[in-house]
């Protein structure tokens, strides 16, 4: 997506950032053969079983490059977490210990369940301090990921490694035929992008031209590792796929061009699976596919780059290389192209499994007619320096250089929406100079329109997140309570675009 001219704001805090630049440590940018190769890492799985698990944050380091140590940060490991594995109809007992030294919280995306266990920035946990949680599960099977979510430092803390995966299981749900092995014929895939400097330290700015566009990363981790080598068996597997970068947007494929279906998203499972050939995923996206790997062939999968930029290519080529640069090219792949993780199936050669037609125990949108609509605008500058004024040209109440909602940067004092619980309303949400991803917590919405099309349902299912393409409808209901001292939030899922004030509270009464 090309981008719209820079407003004069943004000139200004594009300009900003040169003195960050000049004053940034020297980077390592990778080449094809650092690191790469090393098998894929899959997340060990811990589940509840009705019995307490525990989860420290912890501050550890791992080995991403040659020789290096990289500090990191973890739950109950030295990068990202577990695997979380709840049950419908179960109660899920989840301590989360804070061994750092700073606030954290552990946010449950995607998890159905009153605010006050949401794990939201009103939740901190102080430092040598422990949040005990109950949480009783009542959603259908879905792959969900949890994070801290402390405001200001979400995106500092989400990139140094306090993130995993979560699936729900429904063991009441009708079979739905997919594999589930995991770990073999059932692979988590946690896609992020960091950047390193020439010490083996991550990189990682926020401010100027990082804080505008989101900070990305030229190096691309998959479970923490460095595009690392999966070993599927030879049929077909399922891929979990997470967005669990800051700011980037991935289109992914696979460099032989073979089709694959999806066959869940944010909420769980499609009515049917789809084929496709691509797929696009905005931060904090989740989607289940369906390859066949029984060929025996390697095959990697590639992205394409993010052109979400406001700057457009008018971004100085220091500029995109220290804050914004794509990674290495992908020798055989399209104009910008790079790779996420290559596939080496083994075994056996056996037939492919049959795809099911349909999933019985897919959720279907049960909203009906919307009681009330709202309007909500994401403000890159919510200071009345542009395109954050309110309606009217008042300037709006945040600090200078702030994001918002409606004009309004966020406040943990504020409350911006109240809504009745179980009631259905429309939003209407409003984006310009780049695409946004909008993420509600505590329940799932339809995608009705976007980007100036409607959508149909059975294309992406019940969602969390939607990749705001100028203007997007959805229908919202929530079936939990939130007050004013623990509220929900709804927010750019663009990390630093969270942190500098584009975020609202709601309560459901």
């Amino acid at each position: 997506m090309e981008a719209v001219n820079m407003t004069t704001s943004s000139r200004r805090t594009f300009l900003a950032g040169l003195a960050t630049v000049a004053a940034t440590p020297m980077l390592t940018r990778l080449t094809h053969a650092d690191m790469a190769g090393r098998a894929l890492p899959v997340p060990p799985v811990m589940e509840t079983h009705g019995a307490p698990i525990t989860l420290d944050a912890i501050a550890g380091s791992s080995t991403f490059l040659p020789g290096l140590s990289t500090p990191t940060l973890g739950f109950s490991q030295p990068y990202l977490g577990p695997t979380l594995r709840f049950r419908r109809g179960a109660l899920a007992r989840v301590n989360v210990r804070n061994r750092l030294n700073t606030p954290i919280t552990s946010h449950w995306h995607g998890l159905h369940v009153p605010a006050i266990l949401d794990g939201g920035p009103q939740l901190q946990i102080p430092p040598e301090r422990q949040w005990s949680v109950e949480m009783p599960i009542d959603q259908p099977a879905a792959t969900l990921w949890y994070h801290s979510h402390v405001h200001g430092r979400t995106a500092e803390q989400v990139y140094q490694g306090l993130a995993g995966m979560i699936i729900v299981d429904d063991p009441s749900a009708p079979d739905s035929g997919l594999p589930a092995n995991y770990g073999v014929d059932d692979l988590p895939l946690i896609i992020q992008d960091r950047a390193f400097r020439e010490n083996g330290a991550f990189h990682y700015a926020n401010r100027g031209p990082a804080r505008m566009i989101g900070f990305r990363g030229d190096s691309i981790l998959v479970n923490g590792a460095i595009r690392p080598v999966a070993a599927p068996p030879m049929g077909l597997v399922r891929l979990r796929l997470l967005n669990g970068s800051n700011a980037r947007t991935y289109l992914l494929r696979f460099s032989d061009k073979r089709a694959f279906h999806q066959v869940a998203s944010e909420a769980g499972l499609l009515p049917k699976p789809v084929p496709r050939t691509s797929i696009q995923l905005a931060p904090a996206e989740r989607a289940e596919i369906l390859v066949d790997f029984s060929d025996g062939k390697r095959v990697t999968l590639l992205s394409g780059p993010d052109h979400n930029n406001p700057m457009g290519r008018n971004m100085p080529a220091m500029m995109r290389q220290m804050l914004g640069d794509d990674p290495v090219q992908f020798p055989r792949g399209k104009p910008g192209e790079f790779e996420i993780l290559s596939f080496e199936p083994h075994g056996k050669p056996r037939a492919a499994g049959k795809i099911p037609d349909s999933f019985p125990g897919a959720p279907r949108p049960q909203f009906g007619e919307p009681v009330r609509t709202r309007d909500l605008v994401l403000n890159m500058h919510a200071d009345g320096r542009g395109p954050g004024m309110q309606r009217g040209g008042q300037p709006s109440a945040g600090p200078a250089g702030s994001m918002g909602i409606n004009g309004r940067a966020f406040s943990m004092d504020r409350i911006d929406i109240a809504m009745n619980r179980g009631e259905t309303e429309l939003w209407t949400i409003r984006a310009a100079e780049m695409r946004h991803p909008f993420h509600v917590h505590g329940t799932s919405f339809q995608v009705l329109h976007n980007g100036g099309q409607d959508v149909a349902f059975d294309s992406t299912g019940l969602k969390d997140v939607v990749l705001v393409e100028g203007e997007a409808r959805i229908l919202v209901r929530c079936d939990h309570t939130s007050t004013p001292e623990t509220p929900y939030m709804f927010h750019c899922h663009i990390l630093e675009h969270e942190d500098a004030g584009m975020m609202g509270q709601f309560t459901v009464g």
